[in-house]
């Protein structure tokens, strides 16, 4: 009986087949993103590199400078207290407590009170100078990242480009498409993750630059203020 149905199962042309199921075309002729990475050619190895590695820097400087921001609420006003009130060891242990740039300075100023005024301002900006080069720690790796990754990219281009020619050079007769396929493979590849690094990382950077502009702002008025209240007349 099977076999009297399959010879009596009409004949469907190769042409007809291939309009009844395009989805299977289409997925023969789909490229996977392992072999688009293995296509890229040798650069695609540093292009990772250098995109695990901005990847990193951005992670780590964003949670460094959110806890660079968390300074406890009215922890200035109760810095102010303490200090009219002579309480400096306790303003001193509040400073310590809270870790952030700001307290740092206003622990280095504390710490020099009694000093003539030059010198605790001294002392602060030293102590901001510090913190803002622990704040600013690898900002320009990521830059580099930003700018080098579409270059290599580029330079994948180039290379890919040069295969490309040798490829025709060296073809005796016709040129065919799979002839060329693996430098111009490389050149577009490498171009698109080029850029696909080097623009988030160049993001990343200018946000990073944002936020350390913000800290900053905020210790020099902090300062300002510490000096102020230490020429305050005291009652």
């Amino acid at each position: 009986m099977t076999s009297f149905l399959l010879q009596i199962t009409p004949a469907v042309p190769a042409d007809t087949a291939s309009t009844l199921t395009p989805g299977a075309e289409s997925a023969d002729a789909s490229v996977g993103l392992i072999d688009l990475a293995m296509a890229g050619g040798w650069a695609m190895i540093p292009l990772a590199m250098l995109s695990l590695a901005g990847v990193y820097i951005f992670v780590e400087r964003y949670l460094t400078l959110k806890r660079a921001t968390k300074n406890p609420q009215g922890f200035r006003d109760r810095i102010k207290h303490m200090v009219l009130a002579g309480d400096i060891n306790g303003a001193k242990m509040l400073c310590a407590q809270t870790g952030t740039p700001v307290s740092k300075m206003l622990e280095k100023g504390i710490s020099r009170i009694g000093s003539p005024l030059k010198n605790i301002e001294t002392s602060i900006e030293n102590t901001g100078k510090i913190e803002m080069a622990r704040l600013e720690k690898n900002l320009s790796a990521l830059a580099t990242i930003a700018g080098a990754a579409p270059m290599l990219g580029f330079l994948g281009t180039v290379t890919g480009m040069i295969q490309a020619f040798i490829a025709i050079a060296q073809a005796e007769g016709g040129v065919s498409p799979q002839l060329l396929s693996a430098g111009i493979y490389q050149a577009m590849v490498t171009t698109a993750t080029g850029l696909i690094i080097g623009l988030p990382a160049y993001v990343g950077y200018n946000y990073l630059v944002s936020k350390i502009d913000s800290i900053v702002h905020d210790m020099e008025y902090t300062s300002i203020e510490f000096i102020d209240l230490l020429q305050e007349p005291q009652h």
